[in-house]
């Protein structure tokens, strides 16, 4: 089997990207160049990496993290695989914040886990991006789109857009001068011309979207009486 490396060669996908959309490299330059990412070259537990999206889900970062590292100290281990939360109840889990709905998504990645249903890194490196996605998807709680975040941000695959992403419809909106967000499909085909450098552009329609928000308002500055 072939192994496909983490990460890419970001200054090939750089000139890859301007030589096939003109649209698109006008507002390269306008924002901050994307750099290769350090994590793509990190080990990290794929499992862990699953439970703690799962406990971020709908949460500020904040009250998130704070539920974590709960989860931590209740499961007295710094890395949240199978073996930690046999460590812990469900009312434990509960004491920790973590809703209902979360940990039927836990207990459910944590007993695929032990079933060898999850893959490693070692082994997502002769799996293609579509057989990763179809076997971490299956897990409750996980869907397409953290998938391809994993893909993008941990592994480094080259050609992932995803395309129900509201900041990269809005990215591409702003592109191509649109009045209205394409769908996910338009967006989709509007994202072949970008292959096989789909991540990249889709790194890069994420800024042009930040770059867009309006900045907002200052706060009038109280004026003397006197």
């Amino acid at each position: 089997m072939t192994r496909i490396r983490r990460g890419f060669d970001v200054d090939v996908a750089h000139t890859h990207l301007r030589k096939r959309d003109r649209a698109l490299a006008k507002w390269m330059r306008k924002v901050e160049a994307v750099a290769a990412d350090p994590r793509w070259r990190k080990p990290f537990d794929v499992a862990d990496a699953l439970a703690r999206a799962i406990l971020y889900q709908q949460l500020s970062g904040k009250a998130a993290a704070t539920i974590v590292g709960r989860v931590e100290a209740a499961t007295a281990s710094k890395l949240l695989h199978a073996d930690s939360f046999a460590r812990v109840d469900d009312a434990a889990l509960r004491g920790c914040g973590v809703s209902g709905n979360k940990t039927l998504a836990l207990r459910d990645l944590a007993a695929r886990a032990v079933r060898g249903e999850i893959p490693d890194v070692r082994q997502m490196a002769v799996m293609a991006d579509d057989d990763i996605i179809a076997a971490l998807s299956a897990v409750r709680g996980i869907g397409t789109w953290t998938v391809q975040m994993m893909l993008m941000f941990r592994l480094g695959r080259a050609d992932v857009l995803p395309v129900d992403d509201l900041g990269i419809r809005k990215g591409a909106q702003i592109v191509d001068g649109l009045d209205a967000m394409p769908t996910p499909k338009q967006l989709a085909a509007r994202g072949e011309n970008w292959g096989p450098y789909r991540t990249l552009a889709g790194l890069y329609l994420w800024r042009i979207a930040d770059a867009a928000k309006p900045v907002p308002a200052a706060k009038p500055i109280p004026r003397s009486q006197g």
